[in-house]
């Protein structure tokens, strides 16, 4: 990324103010450096070669202590602004990063930039504070601060403004030799970062099943690598970071030292004055200043740019069209797929996939794990495109409509979805299942079991739960989503394997609801994997998949509903 990437300003609006506070006070923060400089070779001079005493030198002094708190202020000014700009500039990159993920659709998640994701919204973009707090005010200083002193030392002593215009450009020579290799040492920290992020997000995830199986150390090592060598990165920088600073520091020492000892000479054989030569000596440390603490701060932003540019990567991905039809009412249409297909690394999952989903039937999806079945799900919520067949929905009188020509939101509006582990948002018992009547909500909880539940909480309906319904099992929380459903049945309910953790009376819960639904007139899809699951559905459809080189199929199988539980379990 350039020092100030106009990408920046154009994804964080809020880093635009703040860039124009950051100019203004650089440009007083000038004007402050000259007048202090001036009034100090002025006193000091007087001082020394008239004999000026206390006070003679009142008012200068006076004007001194002002100028000194001005630069206190606006520097205190700079700095307060800088941290809330930071952190605006931040959120608002962050909540566009995560918005524009979603927008890509979970085929791109899955793709292995989920993880990459989580991380850099997480962790990566924090390190973009040093980058607006230390590196661009410092930025800003050496575009402005450096040009006014050296103008200014031009205008006392030519001599000295071509000394200090020969050397000061071994700055920036050694600011970019250090600051490329720093730049690779963070782009190795985050791709370590990344990887760490994603090794530790799939053990969380797989954490049930490896306990269950005794594996449960067996990623520690590989955890531990890769946390060693995120550490190793990071350290790697910082020592970069520490070297490059004592580089600059001996770089500017050695540069202001060539104007003092030259002025020193010219003052001794009387080619300059005191009072020339005194402002000189404390205007060139100014010139070189700004430059030194770029070079200095650069370390702490590069963590930061490697940040804005995976982000500025993900925010330029194009994102699949959406539709804007507004959807037909699906409490009286129905949602058909034709031929769909679906590629995957194994080919063709599901392949081929032929159903109708009606108002009042229950239709379930059954098939071993891996062959499409959740994809399919994907490709009915409008989550994923097809790469064969079509989606429509079919309204009762009218032409039927592509779902891709669909808007989205008038869609969801009108579709629940309860995932295997439901996502639970934090609040109370009696708000996750919605602000309803009591009456009906003692109702709906007595169907589905959650009025056990309840009773077993210290606060009943009132009991606080976390973020994802910590507090509760996973079963409990199965029970606060159907129950919700049940209070607010949506035209379309998409049930993912809602038995995966219940036990034999959560699962007649679940049978229960099923019913309930369908008898309020909602078309539910079922995800299932139990025999009991698939002789409560209206139709079933046994998916298959298909090798990547192989053409679509006309359909899979569709059987009518199961009459007995062997025939369930065959299907299963």
């Amino acid at each position: 990324m350039k020092p100030l990437d106009p990408k920046l300003l154009t994804y964080a609006r809020a880093a635009r103010g703040y860039l124009v506070l950051t100019v203004t006070t650089g440009l007083v923060t000038a004007g402050l450096v000259v007048t202090q400089a001036l009034l100090l070779g002025r006193t000091l001079g007087g001082a020394v070669h008239d004999g000026l005493d206390l006070n003679g030198a009142a008012t200068a002094i006076t004007w001194l202590v002002v100028v000194v708190a001005a630069r206190f202020l606006v520097t205190t000014v700079q700095e307060r602004f800088a941290h809330r700009a930071a952190t605006a500039a931040v959120n608002e990159l962050r909540e566009q990063v995560v918005e524009h993920g979603t927008r890509l659709g979970p085929r791109w998640l899955a793709g292995g930039e989920g993880p990459a994701l989580v991380t850099l919204a997480t962790r990566g973009l924090d390190a973009l504070q040093p980058y607006f707090v230390n590196y661009l005010p410092q930025l800003v200083l050496a575009a402005t601060l450096t040009p006014a002193t050296l103008l200014v030392v031009l205008s006392f002593d030519w001599l000295s403004a071509v000394i200090i215009t020969v050397t000061i450009p071994l700055v920036p020579i050694f600011m970019i030799l250090v600051g490329k290799l720093t730049q690779g040492r963070s782009e190795k920290g985050l791709a370590a970062m990344e990887r760490l992020g994603s090794q530790v997000l799939d053990l969380i995830a797989g954490l049930p099943t490896l306990r269950a199986l005794g594996r449960q150390a067996g990623p520690v090592r590989r955890v531990q690598e890769l946390g060693d060598a995120h550490r190793r990165a990071t350290m790697g920088t910082l020592r970069i970071a520490f070297l490059s600073g004592m580089v600059l520091e001996l770089l500017t020492t050695i540069s202001v030292a060539l104007v003092a000892v030259t002025i020193g000479f010219r003052l001794v054989y009387g080619d300059v004055d005191l009072v020339t030569a005194l402002t000189v000596l404390v205007l060139a440390p100014e010139v070189f200043n700004p430059l030194r603490a770029v070079g200095t701060q650069y370390h702490a932003s590069t963590d930061g740019v490697a940040a804005a540019e995976a982000a500025f990567t993900i925010l330029e991905t194009p994102v699949p069209p959406r539709g804007q039809t507004p959807c037909p009412d699906l409490r009286r249409a129905r949602v058909r797929l034709d031929g769909v297909g679906v590629r995957s690394s194994g080919g063709w999952t599901p392949q081929g996939l032929d159903l109708e989903l009606a108002p009042g039937t229950v239709t379930a999806l059954v098939g071993r794990s891996g062959i499409g079945k959740s994809t399919a799900v994907d490709v009915v919520l409008g989550l994923l495109g097809p790469d064969a067949g079509a989606v429509t929905v079919v309204p009762e009188h009218g032409t039927p409509v592509d779902l891709r020509e669909i808007d989205p939101r008038s869609y969801w509006d009108q579709v629940s979805w309860l995932p295997q582990r439901p996502f639970l948002e934090p609040g109370t018992v009696h708000e996750l299942v919605g602000d309803v009547d009591p009456v009906a909500r003692d109702r709906a909880a007595a169907l589905t079991g959650l009025d056990q539940v309840v009773a077993g909480l210290p606060d009943g309906w009132q009991t606080a739960l976390g973020t994802g319904g910590t507090g509760l099992s996973v079963g409990q929380r199965q029970r606060v989503a159907l129950t919700r459903a049940l209070l607010t049945p949506a035209p379309l309910v998409v049930l993912d394997e809602p038995t995966a953790h219940l036990d034999a009376s959560g699962e007649q819960v679940v049978l229960d609801t099923v019913g309930a639904l369908r008898e309020a007139g909602s078309a539910v899809l079922l995800v299932a994997h139990r025999a009991s699951l698939v002789r409560t559905a209206d139709v079933v459809v046994q998916v298959r998949a298909g090798a990547d080189d192989e053409a679509p199929a006309d359909s899979p199988d569709v059987v009518a509903r199961a009459s007995t539980d062997d025939d369930a379990a065959r299907l299963v």
